[in-house]
């Protein structure tokens, strides 16, 4: 059994019951990373919940922060927040907005203005190697998000101070909110953009958590900060949800959010059995 799998569909069926109740959220966003999220949070990093301010613990930054219910609910999970608040997502007074807010333990940025994640995290990154300690940066990024400018400024300079200390991951599901990437703003050939701007590239499938946590666990030996293309499958989990790019930011209805909750039960009761 694939315990990170099993627990992958574990944070989808959380993630859909929050935005079905809240009326609002970034449901096709959220499925297509919360394996990338699994392998983080569940081996991949170096984080102590009972201690979220350890001067040594990895940081992560979500820069794709629209996608924030599945960043919710492993934080929920891991234990950083109480299971319970995730009841209160997007009402009124809520710490658990519709963006991470750093007023939350474990979470190191407010994001949500798409492009500015990445040069934050080479900051982070930067102060690591000044000040000699030994956490990693990982980055989450949208592929839509890579029409930004500064995402680009950003990875020259990861280049530039040779910051292997330092993992972005780009969400590579190929839809934004207004449709296929490749015909919305063009980022292919994307592995040899980033190979040329001195990163070392490493293309993986998205939705496997086990395949992924190989690659975060692995000691980057290459003096270049690393990039993971996780190519994945927007609203992965939920068949209808499937490559839909209307799914980016939308709310199920309740036949379709008890499909999906059908959905999401299968696929963990088969990833049991694999």
């Amino acid at each position: 059994m694939s315990e990170l799998k099993v627990k992958s569909f574990e944070i989808r069926k959380a993630v859909i019951k929050m935005i079905y109740e809240a009326k609002t959220g970034h449901t096709g966003s959220d499925l297509s990373c919360a394996d990338i999220l699994v392998a983080l949070y569940y081996g991949g990093m170096n984080i102590d919940p009972k201690n979220p301010e350890d001067t040594n613990r990895d940081r992560y930054v979500q820069s794709k922060g629209h996608a924030v219910e599945v960043l919710w609910a492993v934080l929920a999970d891991k234990g950083y927040i109480e299971k319970e608040e995730l009841a209160s997502f997007s009402a009124f007074g809520t710490r658990l907005i519709g963006h991470p807010n750093n007023k939350v333990a474990g979470i190191e940025m407010n994001t949500g203005s798409l492009g500015h994640g990445l040069s934050v995290s080479v900051g982070m990154a930067l102060a690591a190697k000044m000040d000699k300690k030994s956490y990693h940066t990982y980055t989450l990024l949208g592929d839509g998000e890579l029409a930004e400018g500064s995402v680009w400024e950003g990875a020259m300079a990861a280049a530039n101070y040779q910051l292997d200390n330092l993992t972005a991951i780009i969400d590579r599901n190929s839809l934004q909110i207004s449709g296929r990437t490749e015909d919305v703003m063009r980022v292919e050939p994307l592995a040899d953009k980033w190979r040329a701007f001195g990163w070392d590239v490493i293309e993986a499938d998205g939705n496997d958590p086990d395949k992924l946590l190989a690659i975060f666990k692995t000691a980057n030996k290459s003096g270049k900060p690393r990039l993971v293309i996780a190519k994945t499958i927007k609203g992965y989990g939920v068949k209808m949800a499937e490559n839909v790019a209307k799914w980016h930011h939308y709310v199920p209805s309740k036949e379709e959010y008890e499909m999906a909750i059908n959905d999401l039960d299968e696929r963990m009761e088969a990833s049991r059995h694999e």
